[in-house]
């Protein structure tokens, strides 16, 4: 399941990025919060803060047993607002920065979800 524990830095005058760590615990969660439809790829992030695409977020990012946590310096590229359709999940959709890390990343989350046709037909939080 995937939890994210939020904290932001305050400071109207001063856009600075909102900062997220977030633990991806299992397969099926990593599936449902990856965006591989983005060019650099995507991860999703529950929380009911306000974001506007495009906003600047950094987020720390644990993904199952691995003991890396990977810094992303992302985008906001997907929003889900509250009661959206579907029942599905409030939350953002963070893109990739075109980066060596976040290509790392990407092919770490590409390697655990490997042949994903044990849990394809299940839904995610984007698409």
């Amino acid at each position: 399941m995937a939890t994210p524990n939020g904290a932001t830095s305050s400071g109207a005058s001063t856009a600075r990025p909102s900062v997220i760590q977030l633990a991806i615990k299992e397969k099926p969660a990593l599936y449902a919060a990856f965006i591989p439809f983005l060019t650099e790829g995507g991860i999703f992030i529950p929380t009911t803060r306000d974001y506007r695409l495009g906003d600047d977020v950094y987020l720390l990012l644990t993904i199952m047993d691995n003991p890396q946590r990977f810094p992303v310096a992302g985008k906001v590229a997907w929003i889900t607002p509250a009661n959206a359709a579907g029942n599905k999940t409030q939350g953002i959709g963070v893109r990739f920065p075109a980066d060596e890390k976040a290509r790392q990343l990407r092919l770490v989350i590409e390697e655990i979800l490997g042949p994903t046709a044990e849990i394809a037909s299940r839904a995610t939080h984007t698409l």
